[in-house]
């Protein structure tokens, strides 16, 4: 470890004016400041060296006072269908993922927050191993600068959406989430509009999301339209209760112009009755909330099947009945580990396409204490895609 600043992790504000005290004590003129910010936030330079127009001794004495962390590609897994997977290694070893998905208008990209998860969903791989760690401002951002370079070297352009859908609950990280929004919305010039946050439902999260002046976006991850249903696949609805989750996004909702989305995977005799597609109708219409139904992606310790296209069509029937505006996402990147947490969980193992991935944490090592905002129930979480995702997953 070292004791530099990560310049990766400094909001645009924090950026300029530690450079602006670096320069000044080297006697250099301001305007230097703003050549590194242009190598780091335009040009995204992967280290000082390659910001040419500085003078050499200039680009040392950076690197003698600030890192620039982005994380090791360990894996990459192309998808016959476009989907893009990087399994990344960051600084200490740890490994998160993070997805690209290329349609026909865009390029989303599908980033994490955490080093596995500790909130329990039943549904998701990210679990295997469970709770590494937070993930700094600068790890989370480094995934989509590290993304974008790769993205551009390979033809498939700029990425248009940022999802907090990989690795991970972002609103248990939000001291490194908040920055890394900000580094992504004002650094990299993402509109906020254009970045969706996904939350399995901590209320004090949302409510802290909603004061922010930005239009960032916001997805529940709900699989299940009341909580007796809920409890049984999200283990954090018996410390946050769908009703107390309702209220949050109300109050999400008031604060103007922030879609709210419902992410529902579809697990067949599970949660897939009509009954329950016609609490969902009530729910998301009572919010003006768009749902996303997405098929059950299988994991390998879960025995449940998606639910049969027949009986999707039924349920989506019901919600368009009600007046929902809703989507059915097809299946991306199943032949590349595509579900969230799958090719990490493959990695810990040494099985699988993450095989390559080197000698990581092995699967039998616990979780590690790590102090999060929100204390984490004792197994992972995931989170689906939003609205404007092409593809029925639980994630990257």
């Amino acid at each position: 470890m070292t004791n530099k600043r990560d310049l990766l992790g400094m909001t645009p504000e924090e950026m300029d004016e530690a450079l602006d005290r670096h320069f000044a004590a080297r006697g250099q003129p301001r305007y230097r400041a703003g050549q590194v910010r242009r190598w780091v936030l335009e040009g995204l330079a992967a280290d000082f060296e390659a910001m040419t127009d500085l003078p050499r001794e200039e680009r040392e004495g950076l690197a003698q006072a600030f890192s620039m962390a982005e994380p090791e590609c360990a894996v990459v897994s192309r998808s016959s269908d476009g989907t893009v997977k990087h399994l990344w290694r960051l600084v200490d070893g740890e490994l998160v993922e993070s997805v690209l998905i290329p349609t026909q208008d865009r390029l989303t990209l599908c980033i994490s927050s955490q080093a596995g998860c500790g909130m329990g969903c039943t549904f998701c791989a990210t679990g295997f191993g469970g709770l590494r760690r937070n993930l700094t401002p600068g790890e989370i951002a480094s995934q989509y600068r590290a993304s974008q370079r790769w993205a551009l070297e390979e033809g498939l352009g700029r990425i248009r959406n940022v999802v907090f859908m990989g690795m991970g609950e972002p609103l248990a990280n939000r001291r490194a989430l908040f920055p890394a929004l900000t580094i992504l919305n004002q650094g990299y010039d993402l509109g906020a509009r254009r970045i969706t946050v996904s939350t399995v439902g901590l209320v004090p999260g949302i409510l802290e999301l909603a004061q922010r002046p930005e239009q960032f976006r916001l997805a529940l991850s709900l699989h299940a339209p009341n909580s007796e249903l809920r409890r049984t696949l999200v283990p954090l609805e018996t410390r946050y209760p769908l009703p107390e989750v309702v209220g949050a996004l109300r109050a999400f909702d008031a604060a103007g112009g922030k879609r709210i989305t419902l992410e529902y995977t579809l697990i067949h005799e599970v949660n897939d009755h009509p009954s329950l597609a016609r609490e969902l109708g009530e729910l998301a219409y009572d919010l003006r909330a768009f749902v996303n139904l997405i098929p059950y992606n299988p994991i390998p310790y879960q025995d449940w099947r998606p639910s049969p296209p027949d009986r999707i069509r039924a349920f989506a029937a019901i919600l368009d009945e009600r007046g929902v505006a809703m989507a059915v996402r097809e299946p991306r990147g199943r032949d590349i580990d595509a579900a969230c947490g799958q090719l990490r969980a493959n990695a810990l193992s040494g099985e699988g396409t993450a095989g390559e991935a080197g000698a990581p944490h092995p699967a039998s090592d616990p979780p590690q204490a790590t102090p999060t905002d929100e204390t984490p129930l004792p197994h992972p979480a995931s989170d689906p895609p939003p609205a404007d995702l092409p593809e029925g997953r639980e994630g990257p």
